[in-house]
């Protein structure tokens, strides 16, 4: 439990630390549900506006504690973005962390398809370092 908590709290710096480092921010809007902010976050990911979108991710992370399927949703996409820019360890380190939540007792219960795109993605990157 306690690595689950280091986990996130490293996550958490390393967001805080892109974001003061991005030129681009938004004003998100706390009207948003977290349905606009994931829309939004697609929206500037098709755009290539990696920092706009990660900023929807973290106002939705940060507006849901209490709902783990939408904090999977914005940690996956998080270090989605992160394997995209090729943050690698970053993205490694998010991914799997995305992947602790699955090994609950309740892990059927959580949305099974960012199991397996984690999975992808973790395997594309071990495919690229060798």
């Amino acid at each position: 439990m306690m690595n689950i908590k280091k986990m996130r709290i490293l996550i958490a710096v390393a967001i805080v630390l892109l974001l003061s480092a991005c030129a681009t921010t938004v004003n998100v809007s706390e009207d948003l549900s977290p349905a606009e902010l994931i829309q939004r976050g697609q929206e500037a990911l098709e755009r290539n506006n990696y920092n706009v979108a990660i900023q929807y991710y973290q106002a939705l992370y940060d507006r849901n504690r209490n709902n783990i399927d939408l904090i999977i949703t914005a940690e996956y996409h998080i270090a989605n973005i992160h394997y995209k820019r090729g943050n690698y360890e970053t993205a490694v380190e998010g991914l799997n962390h995305v992947l602790s939540y699955y090994n609950t007792l309740d892990a059927e219960l959580l949305p099974q398809h960012f199991k397996r795109l984690s999975e992808i993605v973790l395997q594309s990157i071990e495919d690229r370092s060798r």
